[in-house]
């Protein structure tokens, strides 16, 4: 199911995406409020926008400018919207998005093809272990895909693992749609019911929402202890409600397959500048064939690196490697730059963690400072001593780390209206608002 536009050469790939970026740019000068006002003001108009290399020729949009300005971007008048998401608002206030028919037929088309990415076919059964409610576009999102390929689906929704183990052994799927930590709950279960994972004819897992892959895409700690005790492939995602697309590993495993008739990447850096060949950057994104709510040069606040490697599996697209780090929730700490997923690595290796939240300050000085709230059954100091030796010997820094009870920690990663578990609090941000 390949579509064709991704095995062809760059050539025609980029020729393809300008077409649909000028069709892109004659939508949105004639129906979104957002971008007349962008398009006066830097005295541009729509033929100026011709080519992918042209895009530098208009400002990037910003999380702010869709929290400020969330219905101007609006195309479409109200009777047409079939569907209203929200973001999660993991780092600000949640923007809404207002889908229509032909948008949800797109995001369709997004997950079949990027399921199909995973070696997924109409054979085949899928678990969706996520929620499907509370204006939550990726569940969403997987029904329709799995219902466009043709394969069939179990809607469990989010915990529950007694619930998961009885679907598993009832109606034996053959993929789970999964947060990859979750899978440890699973794991878990199994071993005190006598249940073994590695026997229940489960061809894979297509995990969201936490990155499984180093940068050169072997297995985090995560992905590692996973494997470790239930041995099947585990496919990365990434994707977002902004985009409405999803960048899905193939059976190479070696970063998301980007999609080029749905999405126009660009990796910049600080300076809004395309970065070198391979070298990280943020991701900024333009999305294409979206009716409702348009987006042109939004920058996801997410680092990343693109490889153009050509895949083994066919496809002549860049694939993303794994998210970096949210270039807000950049840290300098003694003298050294961190992201949050490299503290999580760390904290993933010890089995005695039962949860851990991450709070980043700024300290009277100025600097930032982090302080890590860890949930433990065993709160000795000889694990206190063991953590902070691996902080130090894998990241060369050592946070402030404390012990605190479980409950306390289910309080601060659970809020209230919260879809999924926040495990960075990050205080700068209410600061510098």
């Amino acid at each position: 199911m390949i579509p064709e536009i991704e095995k062809a050469s760059a050539e025609a790939i980029q020729h393809l995406q300008e077409q649909r970026l000028r069709e892109l740019i004659n939508y949105i000068t004639q129906n979104s409020a957002y971008y007349k006002r962008i398009f006066k003001e830097n005295n541009l108009q729509a033929s100026d926008i011709k080519t992918l290399a042209d895009l530098a020729k208009l400002p990037t949009t910003s999380k702010e400018d869709l929290q400020q300005y969330n219905d101007d971007f609006l195309c479409v008048d109200r009777h047409k919207i079939i569907d209203y998401v929200t973001t999660s608002g993991t780092l600000g206030e949640p923007v809404t998005f207002a889908l229509t028919d032909n948008d949800l037929n797109r995001l369709a088309y997004n997950e079949a093809i990027s399921f199909d990415c995973a070696g997924v076919t109409s054979d085949d059964i899928l678990q969706l272990t996520t929620t499907m409610d509370r204006r939550f576009m990726a569940g969403l999102a997987y029904f329709l895909g799995v219902r466009k390929l043709g394969a069939g689906i179990i809607r469990v929704g989010a915990g529950i693992p007694e619930l998961q183990w009885d679907s598993i052994l009832k109606f034996k799927p053959t993929y789970l749609i999964v947060v990859p930590s979750f899978l440890l709950k699973l794991i878990e279960y199994a071993h005190q019911h006598g249940i073994d994972p590695n026997q229940v004819g489960l061809k894979g897992a297509i995990c969201i929402g936490e990155s499984l892959r180093n940068e050169d895409f072997s297995l985090n700690t995560l992905a590692a202890k996973i494997k470790k005790d239930w041995n099947i492939p585990l496919y990365s995602t990434y994707a977002s409600t902004e985009m409405s697309t999803a960048f899905t590993e193939c059976k190479a495993r070696q970063g998301g397959h980007h999609h080029p008739e749905l999405i126009i990447i660009e990796i910049l850096d600080d300076d809004g500048k395309q970065v070198g060949e391979g070298m990280p950057g943020e991701l900024t994104i333009t999305t294409l064939g979206v009716e409702g709510m348009p987006l042109l040069r939004f920058k996801t606040g997410d680092i990343v690196q693109a490889h153009t490697s050509k895949c083994s599996c066919g496809r002549n697209t860049p694939r993303l490697g794994p998210v970096i780090g949210r270039k807000k929730q950049m840290i300098k700490y003694k003298g050294t730059t961190l992201y949050p997923p490299a503290m999580y690595n760390v904290l993933n290796s010890f089995n005695d963690i039962d949860a851990f939240v991450i709070e980043i300050d700024h300290n009277d000085i100025g600097t930032d400072e982090i302080c890590i709230k860890i949930a433990t059954a065993n709160p000795t100091n000889d694990l206190l001593q063991t953590i902070k030796d691996h902080f130090r010997a894998k990241l060369r820094v050592l946070p402030k780390i404390e012990f605190h009870d479980f409950k306390t920690l289910q309080e601060l990663r659970f809020p209230k209206m919260s879809r999924k578990p926040v495990i960075v609090i990050d205080h700068r941000l209410k600061a510098d608002a």
